[in-house]
């Protein structure tokens, strides 16, 4: 009951060009979300263990150089938590306006079979129909599962980032 090989091709073929550009920028946007589900899974304790050691090895923790390097510290790790959280962002709202694009491409290609043919020819306008609606509908179905996960990213930044920061006592 699964696509088969020749069933996606004729899907693209269909949805024209812009489709592929779609199933490209949708692969980027998820290769993106799951980097950053493995690193707030695998990664991020060991980057806020190395940020909690270095300032439990401080013996000054009272100055204003103190406060410099808890202030680094707390920044690295924002940095590395928020790393790839914007380009994640932007391919969620990218894909809505490729669709679109296809949408103009494919009305563009109705258009063109309506000025050969004087409208007579609906099937021939089926194809820029076609071309008109598939990518509409792929590019949103790739936002909303993109928004799905890229909803709570920021939220989950600010706790990790709030944990290590919690644990970075001023004594």
């Amino acid at each position: 009951m699964g696509l088969g090989l020749n069933e996606l091709e004729d899907f693209l073929a269909r949805g024209g060009p812009v489709l592929l550009v779609i199933m490209v920028a949708t692969f980027i946007m998820w290769a993106l979300i799951l980097e950053r589900l493995f690193y707030f899974r695998f990664a991020h304790k060991d980057v806020a263990r190395e940020a909690i050691e270095e300032w439990n090895a401080r013996s000054d923790r009272k100055s204003v150089l103190a406060h410099w390097v808890r202030d680094k510290l707390i920044s690295e790790v924002r940095m590395k938590a928020e790393a790839n959280v914007q380009m994640t962002k932007a391919m969620v709202a990218l894909a809505p306006l490729l669709g679109l694009l296809g949408t103009v491409t494919g009305m563009v290609a109705v258009f063109d079979v309506m000025a050969i043919t004087d409208g007579a020819d609906a099937r021939s306008m089926s194809g820029g129909v076609s071309q008109a609606t598939i990518p509409t509908m792929a590019g949103m179905v790739a936002s909303i599962s993109g928004i799905l996960f890229t909803s709570g990213m920021d939220r989950k930044v600010n706790r990790l980032v709030q944990g290590v920061e919690d644990e970075l006592e001023i004594v």
